[in-house]
């Protein structure tokens, strides 16, 4: 008897009967909580912050040399730089932005004006232009004439890794910067933009030689027109590096870099840290699977292809691929060699970088803080938050902030009194004026894009090839379609503009 009774005043019992009283909604919303403080962990969400802080946004925060010029005299005028960023408030989270900048991007629909830049060793690179009138649709230029104002500054920009100038984050870029009366060109990476590869020689993230070319190509054309670079994730770092490499002897007046990786060991060590980056990574490593199949012949014949094939993260296309493409021994000697940081003491043209610390690629343990603070030439500008080249503000989320502030920086700049002056251009360099062979004879038609892809028969050993490219928005080819596909649609979309 006494043992029964012991077991029935059991406390585990008693605790399971006081369980069963409570009501099942409280162990809902206790579940909701729970879950909702997981997520909003993993996520990394910052809408408490936002809440606290009034919606008001977080400033930027600005590392320079005291003694700067550049500072002084260009980056002290720039408000948006001297104020804060508010990321719109339904995306406050880095992997949000991010994303929404690939899914639902609305990249504004425009007309690019295509050259075709051939290199010395045979390769080919696909300028895409952009002017103030391509954007307000002006058609009163005769059809002998490059569609872009001669004597506006031209702003060179640099894709990030197998991103093109159809990318999201490019097109509000050019859009924008054109439209403020800039003539922007995308320089697309060899292999990219809808070209072929002609050469076996392929970029990768150390790769400046075409970088190089595209500048002296560009400088030798508009001699006394300041010249500018920006550079996106991977592109920044290799517009940096080539910045570093040329220092005195560069041929541009000014640059920015924005979301640059800065240490390319450092980022592979991140990027494979935890579940959420590992997701980033796969996602680059596909699309770099994809630039191997697409041009397969060069890749089967210098590098492992089955390793390629077997590939899932970066690092291990690295290793099968770009290590014995560009005859690095190994990965990490390839990231250690190609990455920027080590370059940016001998910079010698005026430089801004843009960092967001909740960055999801591109770790902020690998920002430049000392080398900034010692070089007068180079102002780092880090956020709270933006995540990967999204920095979207406003309710609507049509503004990207870096965009903006990109802009403004350069606009400054190129009114100031500190801008790099060439002193005299190379006689190497000068050429004779040129006239456009656009839709001229025998040259028409010689590319033709179709499926998003641009086949190029027997393309002609010239200087430059300039044609009409129509840019048309991919949100037009699943209006109507059900909610599957257009899942599919945003998923395929999300993978390729990585």
């Amino acid at each position: 008897m006494e043992m029964a009774s012991s077991f029935v005043d059991s406390p585990y019992e008693l605790l399971l009967r006081a369980l069963t009283l409570i009501p099942i909604t409280h162990y809902v919303i206790g579940f909701v909580l729970v879950l909702w403080v997981v997520v909003y962990n993993f996520l990394e969400f910052h809408i408490v912050q936002d809440l606290f802080s009034g919606f008001r946004g977080q400033r930027v925060d600005l590392t320079f040399n005291s003694c700067s010029q550049l500072y002084h005299e260009v980056i002290s005028k720039c408000t948006l730089l001297h104020g804060r960023y508010m990321s719109t408030p339904w995306l406050s989270s880095p992997h949000l932005q991010t994303t929404f900048l690939r899914f639902f991007g609305r990249p504004p629909v425009f007309d690019y004006r295509r050259e075709i830049f051939n290199t010395d060793d045979g390769g080919i690179v696909a300028l895409d232009w952009l002017a103030r009138s391509d954007v307000m649709k002006k058609e009163n230029m005769a059809n002998d004439e490059v569609h872009q104002d001669s004597k506006m500054p031209i702003v060179i920009v640099i894709p990030g890794l197998t991103s093109d100038s159809d990318s999201v984050y490019i097109k509000h870029l050019t859009f924008y910067m054109a439209k403020r009366g800039w003539n922007v060109v995308v320089s697309n990476h060899r292999g990219l933009g809808g070209v072929p590869l002609t050469t076996d020689f392929f970029y990768n993230g150390g790769w400046t030689a075409d970088l190089r070319k595209v500048v002296k190509h560009i400088r030798s054309q508009n001699p006394d027109v300041p010249l500018f670079v920006v550079g996106t994730s991977l592109g920044a770092n290799m517009m940096v590096k080539y910045l570093g490499e040329d220092g005195d002897d560069i041929l541009i007046d000014g640059a920015a870099a924005v979301c640059c990786p800065w240490d390319l060991l450092l980022c592979d060590r991140f990027i494979g840290r935890n579940v959420v980056q590992r997701f980033y990574d796969k996602a680059l490593g596909a699309g770099l699977k994809r630039y191997a199949k697409k041009h397969q012949q060069f890749f089967t014949r210098l590098s492992d292809w089955d390793g390629i094939e077997k590939a899932r993260r970066v690092r291990e296309f690295d290793t099968s691929g770009t290590c014995r493409v560009g005859k690095f021994d190994t990965a990490d000697i390839y990231y250690r060699e190609s990455s920027c940081v080590g370059y940016v003491r001998r910079i010698k043209v005026p430089l801004l970088c843009i960092s967001a610390l909740d960055d999801p690629v591109c770790t902020k343990e690998a920002i430049i803080w000392d080398e900034c603070r010692a070089n007068k030439n180079v102002i780092l500008a880090t956020t709270q938050h933006g995540g990967h080249l999204g920095y979207f503000d406003g309710m609507d989320a049509k503004g990207v902030w870096w965009v903006r502030a990109v802009d403004e920086y350069l606009t400054i700049l190129c009114s100031s009194t500190i801008i790099h002056k060439q002193v005299a251009i190379p006689d190497s360099l000068l050429v004779g004026p040129q006239k456009s062979i656009v839709d001229k004879e025998p040259y028409m038609r010689l590319v033709n894009k179709t499926e998003n892809q641009i086949h190029v028969d027997n393309l002609p050993q010239t200087t430059k090839i300039f044609m009409e490219r129509k840019i048309v928005s991919d949100a037009k080819g699943f209006e109507g379609s059900s909610s599957i596909d257009k899942f599919i649609f945003f998923l395929k979309r999300f993978m390729e503009q990585f």
